[in-house]
């Protein structure tokens, strides 16, 4: 009789192995003009992954950060809600999503979903959503 393969229920993955998923993801960032690689991953509510690097452009204004290429990839395959992403990057600073990013997470997270900051030494720092962006702009500020 064949031995069942145990499903890893990736809603319980800890920030190691999400870490090992956007370190891995990082090596193919693109980004020959700041040399600044950045991986990041999410844990969706379809019980993937999505991994996703910064993708540079000499015309800078249309690079893509790590965070939005992972969600951007997701969300094309019809997830609605992101429940962790974590960030990385190869310095010995904690990686921080910009401006643009924070925007484009809160459209598909909550705001006491995980978010980790990590960087290459595999340090990490938990937050909500909701510390890395308080007070965000949504679609109820539209009514």
């Amino acid at each position: 009789m064949k031995k069942q393969k145990r499903r890893l229920n990736l809603v319980e993955l800890n920030e190691k192995q999400l870490f090992e998923i956007a370190d891995e993801a990082m090596k193919n960032a693109y980004a020959p003009y700041s040399n600044y690689r950045v991986g990041a991953a999410i844990v969706c509510d379809n019980d993937k992954t999505y991994s996703g690097v910064n993708i540079e452009n000499a015309s800078y204004g249309l690079t893509n950060c790590a965070e939005r290429t992972a969600i951007f990839k997701a969300v094309s395959e019809g997830v609605k809600h992101v429940s962790k992403i974590i960030v990385t990057n190869g310095t010995d600073e904690l990686s921080k999503p910009c401006g643009a990013c924070r925007q484009v997470m809160s459209e598909f997270m909550g705001p006491d979903d995980i978010v980790y900051l990590a960087n290459q030494h595999n340090d990490f720092k938990e937050f909500t959503f909701k510390e890395i962006l308080p007070l965000a702009f949504s679609d109820k500020d539209m009514d």
